[in-house]
Parts: structure tokens; sequence; C-alpha cells
């Protein structure tokens, strides 16, 4: 995509995609009972059979110099996963539904919303689901005493940037599988080995050098550095070299998610 295919891209969003967040909001709170639970559980449950289980027999992990408990390390984790499963998934199996299954996106079109009105209204819907799922964790989490206020609250206005960093991923996939099962194929190669090789679970320094540089590429580890920290009470400088990753890569992503949506939806 030149220059100005991305330049003509971004013009022809508007401010109408909100009416494509507002409707995908609409179905959510009709239907909370089964979108919100059953997800919020998982990692609920991750948190106490790890913290219970393991954390029987690991009390304290080393972490930047620091010794931390072990359920006090997993906790920040398994927020950032729920971030990236929650906007991922939303752009992956719940876009493919409504463009293909349930032909949501073929009503929308008749009306004066453009198509990359409606995949921007996609993204941003994901990004929204994946902050609510992280803010409602947080508060379940918090009766347990593992995040440290008022640091923590700075979590839920960076799970909008760690969404659309996962969500625009999730788009991107969506985009030219050929068929909803294809989704394992990502879902097993990218989504997986990132909930499991992120520092979720444990410290990246246990790891050899050439498995940390690799880590190190993965979005989910930044978005754990700075939901770790952040919930540990602390803001170190070396942020935000985090950050300037989930900046840069987010936008590019998001765009060519639209450009590949784009591109299929118009054959």
């Amino acid at each position: 995509m030149s220059l100005a295919g991305v330049g003509a891209l971004v013009r022809s969003v508007s401010l109408r995609s909100m009416r494509v967040w507002q409707r995908n909001r609409d179905v959510y709170f009709v239907t909370w009972k089964t979108n919100l639970f059953p997800p919020l559980a998982e990692p609920i449950l991750y948190l106490l059979a790890f913290g219970a289980g393991i954390g029987a027999l690991v009390k304290e992990v080393e972490y930047r110099d620091r010794m931390v408990g072990y359920t006090a390390f997993i906790a920040p984790g398994l927020l950032a996963t729920q971030v990236m499963f929650q906007a991922f998934f939303e752009t992956t199996y719940n876009t493919f539904v409504r463009m293909h299954y349930q032909r949501t996106f073929d009503a929308i079109i008749t009306t004066p919303l453009s198509l990359e009105d409606v995949m921007a209204g996609e993204l941003l819907w994901a990004t929204t689901k994946g902050t609510i799922s992280c803010a409602v964790m947080m508060v379940a989490i918090s009766f347990f005493g593992l995040l440290h206020y008022p640091h923590a609250l700075l979590i839920v206005p960076f799970s909008l940037l760690a969404g659309l960093l996962f969500a625009g991923l999730g788009l991107c996939f969506t985009g030219v599988v050929p068929q909803i099962d294809s989704f394992n194929l990502p879902t097993f190669l990218f989504i997986m080995p990132m909930f499991l090789f992120s520092g979720t679970f444990f410290p990246l320094d246990v790891l050899p050098l050439w498995a940390q540089r690799i880590a190190n590429l993965l979005p989910l580890t930044h978005v754990a550095n700075v939901i770790r920290e952040l919930g540990l009470g602390r803001m170190p400088a070396d942020l935000a070299w985090d950050l300037l990753y989930l900046v840069a890569l987010a936008p590019p992503l998001c765009l060519l998610g639209i450009h590949l949506m784009k591109r299929r939806l118009v054959k």
C-alpha cells in the first residue's frame, strides 16, 4: 500500500464509524452475561490456580532486581492477556461472523457509512471491549490486594492502546483467512506463544538469550511490562521504550487491517 493509498484510506474514515461502535455496544449490553462472565472467569481461574498452586511452591520471583510475590507477578500479566484475547478475538471470530454469516456489513454499507467507517468502528469496539474486560478484572483482583494504586489506575487508559494494537492484528488476519476455522492457525502460531512466552507467568530473564530476544519482539511482552510496572506501583524511565514500540506498531496494523478487509469485501 503506497503512501498515497494510506492517505486516502485515512481520509475515508469519518466520525460515522462511531455508529458501528454504538451498534456493537448495544448488542454487547443485551448479551452481556454471556459476553463478560465466561471470558472474565478464565483469567481469574488462572490466577487462583497458579497463585494457590505454583505460588505455594514459588513464594517470590526476582523481577528487575526486586523480589516480588509470585501471585502479584502474574496478576498484571493476566490483565495484559485479557486485553489481547478480548480485542483479538473480537476482530477475528466475531467480525468474521458479522461479515460472512450475519451479513451485517452488507446492511450497514447501504447507509451513508463507507467500508472504511465500518472497519474503523470494528476496531474501536474491539479496543473498547478489551478495556472493559481489563477494568472489570482489575476490580476483581484488587480484592486480593495485588495492585498498587494510584499507579494502577493508569492501566485502564493504557489498555486502550494495547487493545487497539491487538484489534488491528486480528483484523489483518480476518482480511485474509478463507474460512472461520482458519483462525486456528494464527491463534496457534501467534496468540498462544505470546500468552506463554511474553513474561506472563515467569520473568523473561530465566530464558536463554536467544529466546529473550524473540520474546522482546512480541507485542504482549511490552504490554505486560507496562501493566506490571503500573500494577507494582512503579513507573521506570525505560517504560518509554515499551510505549514507543506499541505506539509505532498499532496504527500500521490498524490501517493494514482496514485495507485488507476492504480488498476482501469489494471482491
